[in-house]
């Protein structure tokens, strides 16, 4: 079967994450010291133990999502004798989850991808100041019917210093817009009127993949140009392009656009489909991808593999 890996964002943290996986698999428990010693902290014990309040801080929720992912994949390369160059056709990440991609498809080293991680979660928060920028879940709108909605929210005589654009597509009737406070919270109320079923602010702490972040953007640049990239086994399918990608100097550069630019995740799984990809395997913490490409082509197979029952299953089934 010809399948895609694919590996969550921010969002998909949860106090635990991890825990069962160190605790049942010696590979998993070196990929998370591994981690704890690129950054100089405990991040696994706060993974493991919390408090969520530290956890879901962004230059926290980055890496340890990325974590999270690598565990798994360094467990069934252990265990289940994974072969990511001859197993899987493609990688893809939503948003930070390019970066987790790139490890697993070792364009990246695991060190490296952590310290990048938490260069881009400081560097995403310190571009707006706490409470200035909001982000907004409009659902039932499709990506299209939400860039009106944010034109709207912005059109002259309003405010022309504002901005709300459109940060995810991702697909099965779901966008999310990004900007100003202000600005997002007259789009929540301008999607009930084109028909959005519910328009709900999502609980962030800075404007992700809008204009805003450009400050973020280019600490990325910086910082993406101090490490040595390498072609990854696999394409990376990016989010920017929604198409593959494997030269090392493209990625960075698509890696440094993504932070401001929208997440092509429904053209992705449309992309996946229309390559011949039949099943997606979500890598990591939460269900959210593979739930999204079940609505976005029902034709895929898609599931998840994250706890320690889940890999095991998977480990017994090869």
């Amino acid at each position: 079967m010809v399948r895609a890996f694919v590996f969550p964002g921010q969002g998909s943290q949860a106090v635990g994450m991890g825990r069962d996986l160190a605790l049942a698999f010696p590979a998993a428990r070196r990929l998370f010291d591994e981690v704890d010693e690129a950054l100089d902290q405990s991040l696994s014990r706060l993974m493991f133990e919390g408090p969520e309040h530290e956890l879901i801080l962004t230059e926290n929720a980055q890496p340890a999502l990325m974590a999270a992912s690598l565990a798994v994949v360094r467990v069934l390369e252990a265990e289940a004798g994974l072969d990511l160059g001859s197993d899987v056709a493609f990688v893809a990440g939503h948003s930070l989850g390019e970066y987790s991609a790139l490890a697993a498809a070792g364009g990246l080293s695991i060190a490296d991808a952590a310290r990048l991680l938490r260069v881009r979660g400081r560097a995403m928060q310190r571009a707006v100041p706490v409470g200035a920028g909001a982000m907004a879940a409009l659902i039932g709108l499709d990506a299209d019917a939400a860039r009106i909605v944010a034109a709207e929210a912005t059109r002259p005589g309003i405010d022309h210093d504002e901005v709300c654009a459109v940060a995810n597509d991702n697909g099965a009737g779901q966008a999310v817009v990004s900007g100003h406070k202000n600005a997002v919270e007259r789009a929540i109320a301008i999607a009930r009127d084109h028909g959005a079923r519910r328009a709900v602010m999502l609980p962030v702490s800075a404007p992700f993949h809008s204009p805003l972040l450009a400050p973020a953007a280019a600490v990325m640049e910086e910082a993406l140009a101090a490490v040595a990239l390498r072609r990854p086994l696999v394409p990376l399918v990016a989010n920017v392009t929604a198409r593959p990608v494997n030269d090392p100097d493209e990625i960075a550069r698509l890696l440094v656009e993504q932070v401001t630019a929208m997440v092509r995740w429904r053209e992705s799984m449309l992309f996946l489909a229309a390559a011949g990809v039949e099943e997606i395997v979500e890598i990591g913490a939460g269900r959210v991808l593979a739930g999204l490409a079940k609505r976005i082509v029902p034709a895929l197979a898609a599931r998840s593999l994250g706890t320690a029952a889940e890999v095991a299953a998977q480990i017994e089934a090869n």
